[in-house]
């Protein structure tokens, strides 16, 4: 049995998990190394990528930068996160604010430390985008627009580091970033409709506050239509495998997300269709695989003969 004090202890770390949101991170580690095997470094061997130390350290300095800015954006947003999410921010309350910044910068200390060896770009690199994470959560967050575009390229810029490493830059390779970019800046929006009461209280200016739901859903809807851009171009034009069962699947899906998005106002409705966005983003991460199933089997071949 643990005392008192062990069980606190256990708390403040259960309570530090849920500020940098660690469930997010092994999916953006998996997405990461898909996308080098199936993506940017199609040409390699999927073995050679995952035993590459140097990627290793960009992946995981990307972790440690992507906690640090859950950490600085929990920090900024304390007060509107106890009218937002209650029963999240007693949990996140936990840890102290000074805590909190403790492990803010000696996290953002170890993935400049760490990206000064693998080379100067990425060192260059990484220290941009610490800077921008901390410059959106004190600053951007608060507009509109430009807060909701900030935060979606925020959440693609992982990606960007693979793509620096190997110096690949490949059609496809935008066309995958942009349905990405248009999904995340929906559910940014959409976010902001569920958040609408904190964000009110706490002086945000976002795009339901400034402009008002209507509006917000038109350009959810103009959005979301959009999508069907880069599907397009992905399924017709570049080879992505069985991957195209997936693009098929959004849209079929958006169809629906749209004509929900109409009948919601409340922010019960509005975090259901926050968790069917992040389903598709969960999912299309998965789907990378079906680029080129064969790599799997493969590497279960290989994993026998040893």
């Amino acid at each position: 049995m643990l005392n008192r004090k062990n069980k606190l202890l256990v708390m403040k770390f259960v309570s530090l998990f849920s500020v940098i949101r660690g469930y997010n991170i092994p999916i953006i580690v998996l997405a990461q190394y898909l996308s080098a095997i199936f993506i940017l470094a199609p040409e390699k061997r999927a073995l050679s990528i995952l035993l590459d130390f140097d990627l290793f350290i960009i992946v995981f300095a990307s972790s440690l930068t992507i906690a640090s800015g859950y950490i600085i954006n929990n920090f900024y947003d304390s007060n509107k996160d106890l009218i937002n999410r209650p029963n999240k921010s007693i949990l996140d309350r936990l840890v102290s604010q000074k805590t909190k910044l403790q492990v803010y910068f000696s996290l953002n200390f170890i993935v400049v430390f760490l990206a000064i060896f693998v080379s100067w770009r990425a060192f260059l690199y990484f220290s941009a985008y610490i800077f921008l994470i901390w410059y959106y959560s004190h600053r951007i967050k608060k507009y509109p627009i430009i807060g909701n575009l900030t935060a979606a390229f925020l959440a693609i810029l992982p990606f960007f580091a693979i793509l620096l490493y190997y110096k690949n830059l490949y059609e496809v390779i935008l066309g995958h970033a942009a349905f990405l970019f248009l999904l995340l800046l929906i559910r940014e929006i959409i976010k902001d409709l569920e958040n609408i009461k904190g964000d009110l209280a706490n002086d945000y200016k976002t795009i339901p506050i400034t402009y008002g739901e209507d509006i917000s859903k038109k350009i959810i809807t103009f959005l979301t239509i959009s999508t069907i851009i880069p599907v397009y171009v992905l399924i017709e034009i570049f080879d992505v495998g069985y991957m195209d069962m997936y693009f098929y699947f959004c849209l079929i899906i958006l169809i629906f997300f749209l004509l929900r998005l109409w009948k919601s106002n409340t922010k019960e409705q509005f975090v259901q269709l926050h968790n069917v966005l992040k389903f598709l983003i969960v999912t299309g991460v998965f789907s990378i695989i079906l680029i080129n199933p064969s790599v799997l089997w493969h590497g279960k071949k290989l994993l026998q003969s040893i």
